[in-house]
């Protein structure tokens, strides 16, 4: 099979008729809010289509799947399926997807006891007996806010709840998982009966390979997304992350829809493309697609106002009618263009979520409440409460959007200023030690700000014996205030062909160790997780890229190879400011100039105190 001829096949099959994605009927009478579906000219599914066709409603199916001719997939490496499943080779032949999605599935490894066919069999008349399938009550966990059934019949849309009912007596371990029903109703279009569909989706659950990654079955694991979804929206689409702060109440609320986007507004077309190239890759897949439709959002509404509490219901509305202005192709052309971070950086910002959300108690939905706010910017810096002599309440919530999401959830606390602590790196380090992360603040003599997100304590700098020695991580970020405004990242993020073995381009392939070795952290002899985008982790052409920050009793530097991002004397009264290969930075103020205040912030969490 070849990449060209497969090409044309898909480039002649791309028109789609588009369709809002359908709702399961809550309990009761069912009114035009509870359905919404777009009738296409009647059709009867081919033969060799029957035994794949049973749950579906073939008058909402996309028409051109119908006449395609039989075809088969050999392949079993990692390389040529990836290929494959990003040209959409088997979307538009019904009977190839049910089966590709059979084997892909089939090869899963799962724990040793899980459930199948034979167990739905057996189980099922017990759990649903005689009861009429729309009065099942779907179980909590799914947060039925959104339970989309795409094209499924009415046969579909009971079994689907009779799935789920039987998933949640054999997975009694799970405490949230909004993704399930829409993985249940796309699961049952290219299922032969519901004891096909169960064992597929019991399979996706119990997966117990830990380099795959594929549905979050707790509260902590879909929060820990979200945040790091919010992490990724930071830094990979900075132009929508900058209207969310400014337009949202709550920014991670916003983001906390990632899901709901691709599983409950996204077409049955979408998010069956997205599903077979997710079977194929894992979880990072919908990250990439999330980010897509962020990015199509923001330059669709570009220059139009939006009010705060329009922008969440605005964006669902935009992923629902995604058809009216992006293709399937592009929207996952544009997912893959993205140079996202490793599976191994993923999961190690996903455990550092984790682990600030298990410290602050945040392991569960509170039935009273919505999902636990992010401490946005609006209320962590409070008007009241927050005093500088180098920024104003304004600007310093424009530094707090830059930060990383486990940190936001934080308040900002002086730990050190000249203007009361005096002019001497002794005291600087005395005050910032214990404190991690910090943010430096300078305002020179020309009035000009600019300042530092430092990821590490400075207590680090001792492990240099004396010697000056760069430490830190690549979450380091350098900027400026005044005259204008602007954030300058660790130049890996933005370039990662310095490091191919750390980040990888979207159209890039990743090294063949890839799929088994990039899921977990590397050990660390200390115990402690191994930090999000340390230094150790990337195969980088030089120590350049990655001087983040030292200190030593002579002098601070931040950034380096090349000239130095920021530069302060022992007295804390004198400084320089150049381009450095570490943040690839423009200088940040004056090139040599002198202090008029240093302010160091830390972060106190408000929430657990």
């Amino acid at each position: 099979m070849r990449a060209a001829p497969l090409r044309a096949l898909y480039q002649r099959a791309c028109a789609v008729r588009r369709r809002l994605p359908e709702r399961i009927p809550e309990a009761g009478p069912a009114g035009p809010e509870h359905s919404v579906c777009v009738n296409a000219p009647s059709k009867r599914p081919s033969a060799t289509m029957g035994e794949y066709s049973r749950f579906i409603d073939w008058d909402k199916m996309d028409s051109s799947i119908q006449d395609q001719d039989s075809k088969e997939l050999t392949s079993t490496e990692f390389q040529e399926l990836k290929q494959l499943a990003r040209q959409g080779y088997w979307a538009k032949n019904h009977n190839l997807r049910a089966k590709v999605y059979h084997k892909l599935i089939s090869n899963i490894p799962c724990r040793t006891v899980t459930p199948d066919a034979h167990v739905y069999r057996d189980i099922v008349g017990k759990i649903v007996g005689k009861r009429n399938s729309s009065t099942i009550q779907l179980p909590e966990f799914v947060d039925d806010s959104l339970v989309p059934t795409y094209c499924l019949n009415a046969e579909g849309v009971g079994a689907a709840r009779k799935i789920i009912a039987c998933i949640a007596s054999q997975f009694p371990d799970i405490s949230f998982c909004p993704a399930l029903p829409s993985v249940v109703a796309l699961l049952l279009h290219y299922s032969k009966d519901e004891a096909e569909c169960f064992e597929k989706v019991c399979r996706l659950l119990a997966c117990n390979d830990p380099s795959r990654h594929l549905i979050d079955q707790t509260f902590l694991a879909f929060e820990s997304s979200c945040m790091t979804f919010g992490d990724l929206v930071n830094k990979y689409c900075q132009a929508a992350h900058k209207l969310m702060v400014a337009v949202s109440e709550d920014v991670l609320e916003v983001y906390s829809d990632w899901h709901r986007w691709l599983f409950g507004e996204l077409p049955m077309t979408y998010v069956a493309r997205v599903f077979d190239v997710f079977l194929v890759e894992g979880y990072k897949v919908l990250y990439r697609v999330a980010l897509a439709l962020l990015k199509f959002f923001h330059k669709g509404r570009a220059g139009l106002t939006m009010e705060s509490d329009n922008v969440q219901r605005d964006i669902r509305a935009f992923v629902r009618d995604i058809a009216k202005s992006v293709s399937p192709e592009k929207l996952l052309e544009k997912a893959f263009a993205i140079r996202l971070f490793s599976r191994r950086e993923i999961h190690l910002l996903q455990m550092a979520n984790e682990k600030a959300l298990q410290q602050k108690g945040i392991t569960v939905k509170q039935k009273s409440t919505s999902s636990p706010k992010r401490q946005n910017v609006h209320l962590a810096v409070h008007a009241e409460n927050f005093k500088s002599e180098i920024v104003d309440v304004k600007k310093m919530r424009d530094i707090w959007s830059w930060i990383p999401e486990r940190f936001a959830l934080c308040q900002p606390l002086l730990v050190y200023t000249t203007s009361e602590h005096g002019c001497s790196l002794s005291r600087f380090f005395s005050h910032c030690e214990g404190h991690e992360p910090t943010l430096l603040l300078i305002k020179t003599t020309a009035q000009e700000v600019c300042g530092a997100y430092l990821s590490t304590d400075w207590d680090e700098r001792k492990r240099g014996g004396g010697k000056l020695s760069f430490f830190g991580t690549g979450e380091c970020f350098v900027f400026r205030l005044v005259p204008e405004v602007e954030r300058y990242e660790w130049v890996v993020i933005k370039h990662p062909e310095l490091a191919m073995t750390g980040l990888e381009p979207g159209s890039v392939p990743p090294p063949a160790a890839d799929p088994s070795s990039s899921a977990g952290a590397p050990s660390d002899p200390s115990g402690r997780l191994s930090p999000f985008l340390s230094a150790r982790h990337f195969n980088l052409p030089s120590k350049a890229a990655s001087m983040f920050m030292a200190g030593d009793r002579e002098c601070i530097i931040i950034g380096g190879g090349d000239g130095q991002a920021l530069y302060l004397d022992a007295d804390l009264n004198h400084g320089r400011t150049s381009h450095c290969n570490t943040f690839n930075n423009q200088p940040l103020c004056s090139e040599n100039f002198q202090i008029a205040i240093l302010e160091v912030w830390g972060f106190i969490d408000t929430m657990s105190s």
